[in-house]
C-alpha cells in the first residue's frame, strides 16, 4: 500500500465518516423539528375559537429537508442543508477550549429558518423577499448553537454545554414564530417605489405586481431594533 493511498484511506476513515455522523445527527434533529412544529400547530388549533376564522394555522412538508408553518400572514420555512460545514479560522468558536481540545467538534450540520409573507406564495409574487431569521448548527456530539434575530440570538449559544433536546427545539420554533409575527410589514420609502417599467408591470399575470417585503427599501441587516 503506497503512502498516498494510506493517506486517502485515513482521510476517508476520519473526515468522510465524521461528516456522515454529523449528517445523521442533523437529520435526526430535523425530524424532531418537524414533529415539534406539527404538535405546536395542533396545539394552536385547539385555541382556534380565540382567533379570527380566516387566520391560517398550517403545517406542511416540502420533502425530506424542508417544512413550513403558515400562521396568519406569515410563512416560516425550516430548511436542512445536506452538507456539513466548518467555520473560518477567525471565528470565535474556533478559539473555545471545547473546539481546541477536539478540532473536529467545529464541523456542523445546518438548519436555516426563513420568514416570508404568506401572500408571496399565494399570489406567486416571485420577486418578493424573505429573510433568514435564524440558523442552527449541530455537531457530532449533538452539541448545538443558534444564531439569529432578537431572542434567537441570545438563547442556546453555549456550544460547549448545550446538547440539543426536544424542549430546546420547541423553544426555537416558538421564538421563530414570535419573531416572525412581530416583524411587521413596513410601507417602503417613497423613493424606492416611485418608478416602475411597463415590462415589470406586464410580466406577471396576477394583479399583485409590486415587489413586497417586510423591510423593502430598508437595511434589514443593520436595523438595531431588529438585532436587539
Amino acid at each position: 500500500m503506497s503512502e498516498i493511498f494510506k493517506q486517502i484511506v485515513d482521510t476517508v476513515k476520519t473526515k468522510a465518516s465524521l461528516k456522515q455522523e454529523i449528517y445523521r445527527n442533523t437529520l435526526t434533529t430535523f425530524e424532531t423539528f418537524k414533529s415539534e412544529a406539527k404538535k405546536l400547530i395542533e396545539d394552536l388549533s385547539q385555541e382556534k375559537e380565540l382567533f379570527d376564522r380566516d387566520v391560517l394555522l398550517e403545517y406542511s412538508e416540502k420533502g425530506a429537508f424542508e417544512f413550513q408553518l403558515k400562521i396568519g400572514g406569515d410563512v416560516i420555512l425550516f430548511v436542512m442543508h445536506t452538507n456539513v460545514f466548518d467555520f473560518d479560522p477567525s471565528n470565535s468558536l474556533k478559539q473555545t477550549v471545547y473546539v481546541k481540545e477536539e478540532p473536529n467538534r467545529s464541523f456542523c450540520g445546518n438548519i436555516n429558518i426563513y420568514n416570508f409573507l404568506a401572500d408571496s406564495f399565494k399570489y406567486n409574487r416571485y420577486d418578493d423577499l424573505g429573510y433568514l431569521i435564524g440558523r442552527i448548527f449541530v455537531n457530532k456530539e449533538n452539541h448545538f448553537f443558534l444564531e439569529g434575530k432578537r431572542q434567537l440570538n441570545f438563547i442556546h449559544n453555549n456550544f460547549a454545554e448545550d446538547s440539543i433536546e426536544q424542549a430546546d427545539i420547541r423553544e426555537v420554533i416558538s421564538h421563530a414564530i414570535l419573531y416572525s409575527m412581530g416583524f411587521d410589514l413596513y410601507a417602503p420609502p417613497y423613493r424606492h417605489v416611485q418608478e416602475i417599467s411597463v415590462a415589470q408591470w406586464l410580466q406577471e399575470a396576477t394583479g399583485m405586481r409590486i415587489k413586497t417585503a417586510k423591510r423593502l427599501g430598508f437595511k434589514f441587516g443593520t436595523e438595531q431594533d431588529e438585532l436587539s
